[in-house]
């Protein structure tokens, strides 16, 4: 796993840089310099642009993956790069006109709650646009196995800009509504900028020749859009319905609860970007070996790193409620729920590379759809009854079923599962330090009885690891860094 420890590593630490300036703004920056009612509109109007993204990239960041390593000749290459450049617009352009049309239309219908939603449809929009299109040009950069810079731009610019947007709000340089534009024009930035890195490793050549499997590529880009949209969607439409059932500042509560357990999906996130190429080339070239020895190593590596992040988290859940606005902590039970989805998620490592990459893609998005549909049925439910924690526990059972199912096609197609013996001892070793630690904390402010609690759970669960020599690469990790101490 050279160029999967390498690159992982290096995005593992750019995630959590942008993470980090994350955390600051949502529990922190938007919590104090955005009203309730801003704050929830922020979170409504980029879980529905990311909600819409699938749809407008038309699959294509996906397919890009998928058949790059099919066409071997130059030509045959620079068409099929075209169409993916040109792809997104057969969505994107309809959409954007039919908005127009209906836009007062869609408008009442998603402000019967909240009535400043009608306000910032064309922000959405636009967002998503961004969004598409970054994601098409992240992909230009990932086949090259060029993850790093990608990575950073994905996970960094956008907070920063962000925080900037927050502090000029705060001194009074901008007002709220140039906030709001400012947040678009963050978004649209960041695809340029990806756009320029992407030319700049492959240089588009812009061809129409007939392309082969041409008719194979776009039932794939169609239907990827539903399972592009499934992943989404079980992320985000939770958001979306909110706005529609419950007062908006609830939104702002759910958001960071919703933050603060996402930090568990990291690693993942981080290595998710390599796996993608990599589980293509060992599929397109049949090497189930290889594929085998990824699904597992990343299931354990992952877990291990995941479960580490979950442990710090929901042991220290309760502290730092302390230090964010009271009135937040009513998302407590929300990051509890969240948390286990999220480390399910982990331990699941490339399967969503294997699925996405394969002919069976298909089996799983009915799969999906239909649990898209039952959340929405849950979140219908439960919203009205339970508010937030309705809405969590909707997306817990969505995303349980979700995964279970994925398990289970990998499995039945490819006779692989992700665990091994480690991966039980693993597991064991979160439960034991989760029911040890939870009730139990200093006496001290939060921030001191925080980083104390922190530096004990890292200490035992790290020399635990490296004790047992669970992973190969983690121990190898770990043997690197004493050696540069000495």
């Amino acid at each position: 796993m050279g160029i999967v420890a390498s690159q992982s590593f290096k995005n593992v630490i750019s995630t959590y840089l942008g993470f980090s300036i994350g955390a600051i703004n949502t529990l922190f920056l938007y919590t104090k310099f955005l009203s309730d009612a801003y704050y929830g509109m922020v979170g409504f109007m980029l879980s529905a642009a990311y909600v819409m993204m699938p749809l407008m990239a038309f699959g294509v960041h996906n397919t890009l993956v998928k058949f790059y390593s099919l066409f071997k000749t130059r030509s045959s290459l620079n068409s099929f790069l075209t169409l993916m450049i040109l792809m997104p617009l057969a969505i994107i352009l309809p959409v954007s006109f039919i908005g127009y049309i209906c836009y007062e239309s869609i408008g009442r219908f998603l402000s019967t709650e909240n009535a400043m939603i009608k306000n910032y449809l064309w922000h959405t929009l636009l967002i998503a646009i961004a969004l598409a299109y970054f994601e098409v040009f992240f992909a230009w950069a990932k086949v090259q196995m060029k993850t790093v810079f990608g990575n950073f731009m994905k996970e960094v610019f956008h907070r920063v800009g962000t925080m900037i947007l927050l502090f000029s709000l705060f001194f009074e340089i901008i007002t709220v509504e140039q906030f709001m534009i400012g947040l678009v024009i963050v978004y649209l930035i960041r695809t340029l900028i990806m756009t320029l890195f992407a030319f700049s490793i492959k240089l588009p050549v812009i061809t129409f020749n007939k392309i082969n499997n041409l008719k194979r590529i776009l039932k794939y880009s169609f239907l990827i859009i539903i399972a592009g949209s499934v992943a989404t969607v079980l992320l985000d439409i939770d958001k979306v319905m909110l706005g529609k059932y419950i007062p908006i500042e609830q939104i702002a509560y759910y958001n960071v609860a919703i933050f603060i357990a996402a930090v568990i999906a990291v690693p993942q996130r981080s290595m998710h970007q390599i796996l993608l190429p990599l589980a293509a080339t060992f599929l397109n070239e049949k090497n189930y070996d290889a594929l085998e020895s990824l699904y597992k190593k990343s299931s354990l590596n992952l877990l291990i790193i995941s479960g580490l992040v979950f442990l710090l988290i929901i042991l220290n859940i309760n502290q730092l409620y302390l230090l964010i606005d009271e009135a937040f902590s009513v998302g407590l039970n929300v990051v509890l729920l969240i948390s286990v989805a999220k480390l399910y998620d982990a331990l699941l490592g490339s399967n969503n590379a294997i699925l996405f990459n394969s002919d069976y893609y298909r089996i799983v998005l009915v799969l999906g759809v239909v649990l898209v549909l039952l959340m929405i049925v849950l979140n219908i439910i439960f919203i009205p009854l339970y508010g937030i924690h309705g809405a969590a526990l909707a997306t817990f059972l969505a995303i349980f079923f979700y995964n279970t199912g994925k398990l289970l096609f990998v499995y039945k197609y490819f006779k692989i599962l992700p665990f091994t013996t480690n991966s039980f001892r693993i597991g064991g070793l979160i439960l034991s330090m989760a029911l040890l630690f939870y009730f139990w904390d200093f006496s001290f402010t939060p921030v001191i009885n925080i980083g104390l609690k922190s530096i004990i759970i890292c200490v035992i669960y790290v020399v635990l690891i490296y004790k047992f020599n669970v992973s190969d690469d983690i121990s190898s990790i770990i043997n690197k860094m004493i050696r540069r101490n000495h």
